[in-house]
Order: structure tokens, then C-alpha cells, then sequence
């Protein structure tokens, strides 16, 4: 297990939930790519536009990881309606501490099938 890589996207996910864009920034790459199903982009410029765009809080659940990629899933929680609570699944690939890209999947399984993961890497 890599504390340092899972620890990063542990504190990403903290910085995002908190809309500490200083901090998401300084723990991401200048050339991070972001994405879902909607799209990616590139760079500290789109990354802050997508940040200020977030459903609400995170919260990490699971947690999978092998050769700098972690997979997590995720509970997220509207900030405009606490009820409104679902489930997702992002991938990361961390460098020298730093997320060179995040890609949020609709679920766990597809994560670990875009990531080549499997129930082998999850984290005690």
C-alpha cells in the first residue's frame, strides 16, 4: 500500500468537500485532467471551474489502489438539498503526490473496469 498516493486523494477529496480551492490546487498537477461521462478537460483553470461546480460534500468509502491509481468510491451530498444523497465512483492517478487526473464513474465497477483494478487492490 502507498499511504502517500492514498493520502493525497484523501486530502483532494477533504479540499473539495470544503471548497478549499487553494489547497485542491496545490495537490494537483498544472496539466491534471478531469472528467466524467459529460466530458474532461485539462488544467488548474478547468479544475477550479469544475471544483466550484461540486455537488456538495464527499464522503470516501472504499478504497483500491495499485501502481499510483486510486479508485474510491464516493458518497456525495447536495449542498442545496441535504436529502439528496448518491453514490459514485472516481479514479486517480497520482504523481510525486500530486493528482494528474480524476475521472468520476457512475459507479464501482465501472471505475475498476476503466482502471484494470480489482477486488485484489482494495485496502484494508
Amino acid at each position: 500500500m502507498s499511504t502517500s498516493e492514498i493520502a493525497t486523494v484523501l486530502a483532494w477529496h477533504d479540499a473539495l468537500s470544503t471548497a478549499d480551492l487553494d489547497t485542491l490546487i496545490s495537490l494537483s498537477s498544472d496539466d491534471i485532467e478531469i472528467g466524467d461521462a459529460g466530458g474532461a478537460a485539462q488544467g488548474h483553470a478547468a479544475l477550479r471551474e469544475w471544483a466550484q461546480r461540486s455537488p456538495g460534500t464527499i464522503e470516501v468509502g472504499e478504497i483500491y489502489y495499485r501502481d499510483g491509481v486510486v479508485v474510491v468510491s464516493e458518497t456525495l451530498t447536495s449542498a442545496a438539498d441535504p436529502s439528496d444523497v448518491r453514490t459514485a465512483a472516481s479514479a486517480f492517478r497520482v504523481v510525486h503526490d500530486h493528482v494528474t487526473s480524476a475521472f468520476r464513474h457512475d459507479d464501482m465497477a465501472a471505475a475498476l473496469a476503466a482502471t484494470d483494478l480489482s477486488a485484489e487492490d482494495l485496502q484494508a
